[in-house]
């Protein structure tokens, strides 16, 4: 089974709300400061902005990847 890496460029988010509306079950808007981040369930090194999901969610990260407006998620197969 494979797996994805995301890698979210946090400094950048313009607190639009499109990569969580597209993919809730992976990211969300972080309570501290309203930016993008991922869930805690898929975040790697402690590092709201990285993260890793199983396959079955890649398509929903990767809608969110695409629907955002200044291209600051990034989505790799692993």
């Amino acid at each position: 089974m494979g797996e994805s890496r995301i890698e979210i460029d946090r400094d950048e988010c313009i607190l639009c709300a499109s990569c969580w509306e597209a993919c809730p079950e992976v990211l969300e808007e972080s309570p501290e400061d309203g930016l993008t981040q991922v869930v805690e369930q898929y975040r790697t090194e402690g590092d709201p902005g990285k993260g890793k999901v199983s396959e079955e969610l890649e398509g929903c990260v990767q809608e969110a990847a695409d629907d955002c407006p200044v291209e600051i998620i990034h989505v790799e197969a692993v």
